[in-house]
């Protein structure tokens, strides 16, 4: 993430249908103030447009300027999406950075950055949430990049009921912790036990930016973590192509089954740098500038992540075991270090990009695979904090080294700091400017 604007007075609804055209460029047009029913989109002005080799740059002014953009209109059926608040009655929430919900017990989890986790019924009422864990105590989150960033629920929830966090502590060197702490309760009464906390794995941050993002279990039972360069600019440290001093710029997998205080957790068999000389074995994937969001595709397993740039490019990868996503020798399709004649043989290049006309740090999504929007199932969202676009990208053509053109589905929309999917598949987007989105027909 980069730094966001400030929250905005009021409660506003926002809305954009997605009958869109299919686009190499578009021009911003606001949300308007709108009760949730599906609205149309003008067409953009013209002007130059162009593509990277692996997706479409799509443009979108600067902050504070104003610009065109070509639209290349098709006669192709593209799916038709729109954007309603999802709790009403839901009180503004700080700066809420996760959801998630909880098997079994008919309740979603939200955790705000400061450290606060806070639970309210599925189904309503929705204006008397309670609270689960008040971790603002032990919470840093003296940098924008800096808080409780994340949270899970372990796959056997349902018999052990442990929640794992990924946050910012307050006392000592900096650094990130991941932990587990257990649950207990029904209903209201469900609540995180803060003395039951089980420290895993903590990883030293030299700054207060790219500390990554995202914690959550495969399908394979498997804990992965996404953690940034290590932050300040440029990858300084070299981080991102450095698979021996520390896990950083990195995508971890661990086995945390039997985790205990004296063994927190243990390497899988699998993993592709067990055994190798020079190279930490808890490493997935490497080669990540800022991977604040990823998830798993339920369909087909497979891990999509949204990595945040530097000047240039914001991208989307697919990650797989031991590849290197290339950073800092590369940002999104384009050299960096050095800025041309780039030696990019071996590095995997992302599915998808834009450039920062469009945005400046992108949120990364998930695959829809939910029921409400027939035509949205196989489709990637994502967005960007910055702008508050939104996009779909077709999965399938994306992970067959295809991808078609994204699909503009919301234009200037809220801070969007991150999406999340239910039990049901059914998607939803979190925003600082303090309320929940979901997806709609």
């Amino acid at each position: 993430m980069t730094g966001s604007p400030s929250r905005p007075p009021g409660r506003r609804r926002l809305l954009l249908a997605a009958s869109l055209l299919i686009v190499l460029v578009v021009s911003c047009v606001g949300g308007d103030d709108a009760t949730p029913t599906t609205s149309t989109t003008t067409a953009p002005s013209t002007s130059t447009a162009s593509a990277s080799a692996s997706a479409s740059a799509t443009a979108r002014p600067a902050e504070g300027a104003t610009s065109t953009a070509t639209a290349v209109a098709t006669t192709t059926t593209v799916p038709a999406a729109g954007f309603a608040e999802a709790f009403p009655g839901l009180p503004d929430l700080d700066r809420p950075l996760a959801m998630i919900e909880v098997l079994g017990r008919a309740l979603f989890l939200v955790a705000e950055q400061g450290g606060l986790i806070i639970a309210f019924p599925k189904a309503g009422p929705y204006d008397a949430p309670t609270t689960v864990l008040d971790w603002r105590s032990r919470t840093a989150r003296g940098a924008n990049e800096e808080g409780l960033l994340s949270m899970a629920l372990d796959p056997e929830f349902a018999t052990n009921g442990f929640l794992y966090l990924y946050y910012s502590p307050v006392n000592g060197a900096r650094r990130t912790t991941l932990s587990r702490l257990e649950t207990l309760g029904e209903g209201a009464t469900f609540a995180a036990d803060p003395e039951s906390e089980l420290v895993i794995l903590e990883i030293e941050q030299p700054f207060s930016n790219h500390n990554g993002g995202t914690v959550l279990f495969g399908p394979d039972g498997l804990l992965y973590l996404s953690l940034g360069d290590g932050g300040a600019g440029g990858d300084p440290e070299g981080n991102g192509q450095d698979l021996e001093r520390n896990l950083l710029g990195s995508i971890v997998r661990i086995d945390v089954v039997n985790a205990s205080a004296s063994e927190r957790y243990t390497i899988p068999r699998d993993n592709p740098f067990l055994g190798e000389l020079g190279a930490r074995p808890e490493t997935f994937a490497t080669g990540m500038r800022n991977p604040w969001r990823m998830s798993f595709d339920r369909g087909t397993g497979l891990l999509w992540a949204g990595d945040v740039g530097q000047e240039r490019f914001e991208e989307i990868d697919i990650i797989g075991a031991g590849e290197n996503h290339g950073w800092n020798v590369t940002e999104g399709t384009a050299c960096f270090e050095p800025p041309s004649g780039c030696d990019a043989a071996g590095l995997t290049p992302p599915v998808a990009q834009y450039d920062h006309a469009q945005g400046c740090s992108v949120t990364g999504g998930h695959v829809y695979r939910g029921v409400a929007v027939p035509a949205l199932v196989g489709w990637y969202l994502y967005g960007d904090f910055c702008s508050g676009n939104v996009w779909a990208l077709e999965a399938a053509s994306a992970a067959a080294g295809s991808p078609g053109e994204p699909l503009s589905l919301w234009r200037q929309g809220p801070p969007l700091a991150s999406f999340a999917e239910d039990l049901a598949g059914e998607l939803y987007l979190v925003s600082f400017d303090g309320r929940i989105y979901r997806v709609t027909p």
